[in-house]
């Protein structure tokens, strides 16, 4: 009789180890190691298995190049964030937090597919089919022709899947609820999680039908399960938002068929997920342009340019250690930008405590809000409000000089179509022909910008 052979695999990043541990090395994920099996009573020898081998041709780099069709949704958002639409026999894994409105986007776009003439069919692991169509009928999409299932069983998506016509596109709700008969370990594990996203991937890429995968997400917004899976698909998406808010943002951080670190902007009602055609002012609506310590950052999310508010609050410390808190943007970056107003422009925070914020809850990863997050900063502890109609954006480097940035000139057409008509930006910026704001400064030292604000804090004095 065969001996059942067993490993640890940790369930955070997939690592295995020969025995547990209280700590993963690899990711340093405390209590995430599991016993899992790897072979079952009577399994087949190894030599067993094997098979010879064929040969692979062979082919150069040139050829003809052929666009991969798309099969669009209607959805101007979410085509935006996939290149365009769905690629057909790709695998998509789509992640976020839960109740944030996934399964309501993927039903949405379900239905307008569906609407299209196109078979679309929806796997439910967490729900009941009763439970798709309530909210279904919420929605208004109870004309769609879209086959629901509710199955767990990976061999049973499978045949039901080959005993028709291939369908353009297969919804799974979720990943971690499949389980295949390949693995004996329970379903969740990282062992069933790659089993199962192995078999899905490998029927889109042979039937040609497009598979998206709904993954859950832990504490850190990472999906939950091995990283191998997001190797394996063709494009990951990440459904963020906050409860506190009714916007919800749709961001590319993999895509083999388009760019990454694209993003769709949904807002959350009662009648589902509507678009967001101008985002810039839904980030900008409710801002109070008379307050001290709030700026104007004109930023770039892939290709899209966006207007966001930064706000920052700067006061006097009653503690030894000052406090300083972060949202929406790296506190790592956030202390080095007070480095470099104390140690290059003389600004001390040193006895105040320093709140940042991102208004709307966005979360902002580009290096160029560097600007705008200074100019909030020094209105904050000097008393000025900044100047309503002006924009910023750049890098500061450790020195204090303000370097460039990418695509300009789509930052500043963003912020003219709102009615702004003055910007800050880097000095390098300026050799690209910026000519679609009436007055742009162009700043070397953020010193610089210390100065201006500086300035206007003695004409207002002095009035």
């Amino acid at each position: 009789m065969a001996r059942r052979a067993s490993s640890f695999v940790c369930q955070n990043c997939g690592a295995v180890t020969g025995k547990w541990a209280g700590r993963c090395e690899s990711c340093g994920e405390w209590n995430s190691i599991v016993e899992e099996q790897t072979g079952g009573v009577g399994a087949a020898p190894r030599q067993a298995l094997a098979r010879k081998g064929r040969v692979v041709p062979l082919v150069g780099l040139t050829g003809e190049n052929k666009e991969a069709p798309r099969i669009s949704t209607k959805v101007a958002e979410l085509d935006r964030v996939t290149g365009g639409g769905f690629v057909r026999g790709s695998a998509l894994l789509v992640g976020g937090d839960p109740g944030i409105g996934k399964s309501t986007l993927l039903i949405q776009a379900a239905a307008q597919i569906a609407r299209l003439g196109h078979k679309t069919v929806y796997i439910s692991g967490e729900e009941a089919v009763d439970q798709v169509r309530l909210r279904a009928e919420r929605l208004g999409l109870t004309d769609a022709d879209v086959g629901l299932a509710a199955e767990t069983s990976v061999e049973d998506i499978l045949a039901t899947l080959k005993s028709g016509p291939p369908p353009a596109l297969v919804i799974i709700d979720s990943i971690q609820t499949l389980w295949t008969e390949l693995a004996d370990s329970p379903p969740g594990t990282v062992t069933q999680v790659r089993a199962s996203a192995q078999a899905l991937v490998r029927y889109a890429k042979t039937s040609g039908a497009t598979v998206v995968m709904v993954g859950h997400v832990t504490k850190d917004g990472q999906i939950a399960g091995p990283r191998v899976v997001e190797h394996m698909v063709d494009a990951v998406l990440y459904f963020e938002g906050d409860g506190a808010h009714q916007y919800r943002i749709l961001r590319s951080v993999k895509n083999r068929f388009g760019a990454t670190d694209e993003i769709g902007v949904f807002e959350m009602t009662d009648n589902g997920l509507k678009q967001v055609a101008n985002p810039s002012a839904l980030f900008l609506g409710e801002r109070n342009s008379s307050s001290p310590g709030a700026s104007v950052f004109a930023g770039l999310e892939g290709t899209r340019p966006l207007l966001i508010e930064i706000q920052a609050l700067v006061a006097p410390s009653p503690l030894g250690t000052p406090r300083r808190a972060v949202i929406g943007w790296d506190s790592a970056r956030l202390s080095m930008i007070l480095a470099v107003l104390e140690a290059r422009c003389g600004v001390k925070f040193t006895q105040h405590d320093v709140y940042l914020n991102v208004a709307g809850g966005l979360r902002i990863n580009e290096p160029a809000a560097d600007l705008a997050v200074a100019a909030a900063l020094v209105s904050s502890l000097s008393g000025v409000a900044l100047p309503p109609d002006c924009v910023y954006f750049g890098e500061v480097s450790l020195s204090g000089a303000v370097r460039p940035v990418s695509q300009a000139q789509s930052r500043l057409k963003e912020a003219q179509k709102l009615g702004f008509s003055s910007a800050l930006a880097p000095q390098a910026n300026l050799k690209d022909g910026l000519k679609d704001m009436p007055s742009i400064t162009g700043l070397a030292e953020l010193g610089d910008m210390v100065a201006r604000i500086a300035a206007g804090r003695s004409s207002e004095a002095q009035d």
